[in-house]
């Protein structure tokens, strides 16, 4: 059976087969329940900041959704986030470290 393009959370392209939307938003619930779980929220500093970032690390296109997410970090005090996607490396004050290869 073939999936409509708005069935799925994650690009087929990368992940084969697709997380269907479903899981994806079942997961997203979980995650929100966890009585420790902590939302960054955009402050009033948050323009400053991310224009700042955006401008230091040169960032063009999809690389101001990474800024975004980099900036709310630095805001909130977070000095060290996991992810496996390398572009983040570009924010200074921000150690990226891939869960997904072994130290």
């Amino acid at each position: 059976m073939r999936r409509a393009a708005g069935d799925s959370a994650t690009h087929p392209r990368i992940y084969a087969p697709p997380t269907p939307l479903d899981r994806a938003l079942a997961q997203v619930d979980a995650w929100l329940e966890s009585p420790t779980l902590v939302l960054l929220t955009e402050t009033p500093m948050h323009w400053p900041a991310l224009r700042a970032l955006m401008v230091d690390a040169r960032v063009a296109g999809a690389q101001v959704h990474d800024a975004r997410v980099a900036a709310l970090c630095r805001q909130h005090g977070v000095h060290e986030l996991w992810s496996a996607d390398r572009d983040f490396g570009r924010f200074a004050g921000l150690t990226v470290v891939n869960p997904l290869v072994g130290s």
